[in-house]
């Protein structure tokens, strides 16, 4: 017997996509409606490399002035708008037009600043790099003796906590 792990978003996805099917035979057949032109969601694609997060989107027939990008730390926007052009002899039309807007979470924190984007051939590809871990970081504090002089004291405040489950070796016992 064959175990398959089962994959809860992935159905939701082809479960969307079949309703995204559906629906688009039943518009085809009832004519253009003008609430199905903000229906439109641009296909992604992710990619998780060490350092970064490489994330593309099919974004065909746009011009890259018709795009707005947002970066965050956690999350990337993507909205824009396709326009229609003025054809007075177009009879039949399955082209999605009109605004669309599509919001991304990221998996990992990114330095949103430093976020560069790149637009060919209707993909948009965001290089997003990943925020860097932090390192636990120790200073040792020199303590004065005398009630009259003040200590400097270097640290990183994030870097404080410290596993007490190990002992410092470089500690001096009298």
């Amino acid at each position: 017997m064959t175990l398959v792990q089962w994959q809860p978003f992935r159905e939701m996805e082809l479960l969307r996509r079949q309703m995204d099917r559906l629906l688009e035979d039943i518009d085809t057949l009832s004519g253009p409606s003008p609430s199905k032109q903000h229906n439109w969601i641009p296909a992604i694609e992710t990619i998780e490399a060490n350092d970064s997060i490489v994330l593309k989107a099919q974004i065909p027939g746009v011009r890259a002035e018709d795009l707005d990008v947002q970066v965050s730390r956690n999350g990337v926007l993507i909205a824009g708008e396709y326009r229609q052009e003025e054809q007075p002899d177009r009879t039949h039309s399955e082209f999605h037009y009109g605004r669309f807007r599509r919001v991304v979470p990221l998996s990992t924190a990114v330095k949103n600043t430093e976020a560069s984007a790149r637009f060919k051939d209707g993909i948009l590809q965001l290089t997003l790099p990943k925020v860097e871990p932090e390192v636990n970081r120790v200073h040792r504090v020199q303590i004065s003796n005398r009630a009259d002089s003040v200590s400097s004291i270097e640290s990183n405040a994030e870097s404080i906590p410290l596993n007490a489950s190990e002992p410092d070796s470089s500690a001096k016992h009298s």
